[in-house]
């Protein structure tokens, strides 16, 4: 699975922004889809993922309630709304793609993107 994340940029705070993420080389439906992001000096966390059919998303707990994630399979491409940002969710963002179900470590996914930096401004 080849994927390419897109849609980063600068946005103020209590902003929003929407990143895509494109699949190819695969039928993205058999896939669960994640999204981390990993601040500088810091590790890569896990934001938000979804199940390979769309009905299960589950998020970190620090972006519950203003991330959503979502998919269109038809499309091969995952998506992650993004709304009321906060400067501390400066980051690169990065889609990745898994087998089977569940996931919410990094060691779990076996295809990444290159990642979208996302900067938020106070």
């Amino acid at each position: 699975v080849q994927l390419q994340a897109s849609g980063g940029g600068t946005a103020q705070a209590g902003g929003s922004l929407r990143l895509s993420c494109a699949a190819s080389g695969r039928t993205l439906s058999n896939y669960v889809m994640g999204w981390f992001r990993q601040a500088p000096g810091k590790e890569r966390e896990f934001v938000a993922a979804i199940s390979g059919s769309g009905s299960s998303p589950y998020y970190a707990y620090f972006v519950k309630g203003r991330f959503t994630i979502s998919r269109d399979n038809a499309k091969n491409t995952v998506y992650l709304q993004m709304n009321n940002l906060r400067p501390d969710d400066t980051a690169v963002y990065y889609c990745a793609a898994k087998r089977d179900s569940g996931g919410t470590t990094r060691a779990e996914y076996d295809y990444w993107g290159q990642g979208t930096l996302v900067t938020v401004s106070s």
